[in-house]
């Protein structure tokens, strides 16, 4: 093992690596999991390590005192179930098997934190993976990937204790891009969820939920505001595969404590005590852009009273998922915020008269636009509501952040200071030219409650007068410098011969 401490570069570029064995066989979005779940499985092992070979030092070897010290621990990790087990047996036919058994086995002996976390990977999936003889490579070579000597994820090794959760978030990330559509199903791009973040200026104390969390990145950013561990994290997500990547996220980031439920949050909401909605803080997501088939045939008999304000049509789940939002935050403090498509700011019918009333609850506290092409899968610009419970005035912000970004190749980026102009901004709620203004109710009543950026924001750039007399003049200058130049040159031609 090396004597340096591994830097967040060399875990990123090694595990990165690892992918190479699946590239070209199986999807990004399928073999993300079996990268991200051996990446958990060898950060499990090395903690495990550091701690027995702590404990057997300071209690000289005693192996009943260590054994009790360790059963303590934040996780068990059963025997034959480790890193170093799994690689022992690299070379078995039944490798696939050895770790499936593996995984089951630290399930069981951590049930209250990771129970369900492997049901949904098969180590020794033939569809995913292919025949024996070629699986059983694919994971030889996974496993000895991970054998990297530099990739000792043990606490006194990496110092940092957050390294490991970042490695996860980078991976997370890198497969997003990859993935196309299928990324944004679990990952929203870091500087939205930052943005998110600071707009919601969480506190010590908070209850924060995102009900369609996703791999929980956005939880995490979130968390991340507050100054001290004194919060708790909640999150629902629909699919499986998803929610076991949320689970381990959290794990790593030590949020074990955070309440991640598995389920459709529109359909069959599992945030419930006392058989009502538990409410939060701090509601933020970035939900499915209008989902289809979300269940609005059955949203009017909903338990929970959440679609009141009227029923979002049956192609369209967005308002579904704001009110849903809207109803599980607390009242007069709570905030929401969520990330929209933008026909939710101006589409009619239903969708329309559950803005209206929104509005005229005096929900709706700012409307921020975002530039274009920024999220996975769709090149569409996005915008961000906030809902605030405890508003002190009847006006909206509107804020136009759709043309400061850094451009790229397949996608767009928000700077660190397009973020932080956006929430000064936000912060200070006042009209800025060009940029942002802030709205009375009055306003939008008279625009018909369309919330449309442009109605409100006038980016309209006045172009400078031109001299139409200067600019004939500058033309018969040219012209005439021409004529000089075709003379001389004329001249040249015929010292040359080229002209008789």
């Amino acid at each position: 093992m090396p004597d340096h401490q591994i830097n967040q570069n060399e875990i990123n570029s090694i595990v990165w690596k690892a992918c190479d064995t699946f590239r070209g066989v199986i999807d990004p979005s399928e073999y993300k999991n079996y990268i991200l779940v051996f990446l958990f499985v060898k950060y499990l092992s090395d903690v495990w390590k550091d701690k027995y070979e702590q404990y057997k030092s300071q209690f000289e070897g005693d192996e009943v005192r260590i054994a009790r010290r360790m059963s303590r621990e934040r996780f068990i990790m059963p025997p034959e179930c480790d890193f170093d087990f799994i690689y022992s047996n690299r070379n078995d036919t039944s490798i696939g098997e050895i770790i499936n058994i593996a995984l089951e086995k630290i399930e069981e002996a951590n049930k209250t934190k990771l129970e369900g976390v492997f049901r949904n990977i098969d180590f020794n999936s033939e569809a995913n993976l292919g025949q024996t003889k070629d699986r059983n490579k694919r994971l030889k070579n996974l496993i000895e990937d991970f054998a990297d000597t530099r990739l000792d994820l043990r606490p006194s090794k990496t110092g940092n204790q957050d390294i490991i959760g970042n490695s996860y978030e980078y991976l997370i990330a890198n497969f997003a891009s990859d993935a196309g559509k299928k990324g944004g199903e679990f990952y929203t791009p870091a500087e939205v969820a930052t943005l998110l973040a600071k707009l919601l200026q969480p506190r010590n104390g908070d209850r924060i939920c995102d009900p369609a969390c996703g791999s929980g990145s956005l939880l995490i950013k979130v968390a991340r505001e507050i100054s001290s561990k004194n919060y708790s994290l909640y999150g629902q997500e629909s699919n499986g595969s998803t929610w076991a990547l949320c689970k381990m996220n959290m794990f790593l980031h030590e949020k074990d404590n955070a309440r991640i439920e598995w389920g459709d949050t529109l359909g069959n909401p599992k945030l419930i005590e006392d058989d009502r909605l538990i409410k939060f803080d701090i509601v933020v997501a970035n939900p499915p852009f209008s989902l289809d088939k979300w269940g609005a045939d059955h949203a009017g008999a909903d338990k929970y009273n959440r679609f009141q304000r009227g029923i979002p049509p049956k192609s369209k789940g967005d308002y579904a998922f704001i009110t849903h939002m809207i109803e599980t935050a607390v009242a007069g403090t709570g905030k929401v915020g969520v990330i929209v498509p933008h026909g939710v700011l101006f589409r009619e019918a239903s969708e329309g008269k559950i803005r209206k009333t929104l509005i005229e609850e005096n929900l709706l506290e700012a409307v921020i636009g975002l530039p274009a092409n920024l999220f996975y899968g769709t090149g569409i610009p996005a915008a961000i509501l906030i809902f605030n419970k405890g508003k002190k005035n009847k006006d909206v912000l509107f804020i136009d952040g759709s043309r400061e970004f850094e451009s790229g190749k397949n996608q767009n980026k928000l700077r660190e200071e397009d973020i932080e102009k956006i929430v000064n901004t936000y912060k200070s709620f006042e009209t800025v030219p060009k940029y942002a203004y802030c709205a009375t109710f009055e306003e939008i009543e008279k625009n018909e409650f369309n919330l449309n950026i442009p109605r409100y924001v006038d980016t309209f750039e006045e172009e400078e007068e031109i001299d139409i007399m200067k600019v004939q003049r500058e033309i018969d200058d040219l012209e005439k410098e021409l004529t000089v130049v075709r003379e001389e040159m004329k001249g040249y031609l015929e010292e040359l011969g080229l002209i008789v």
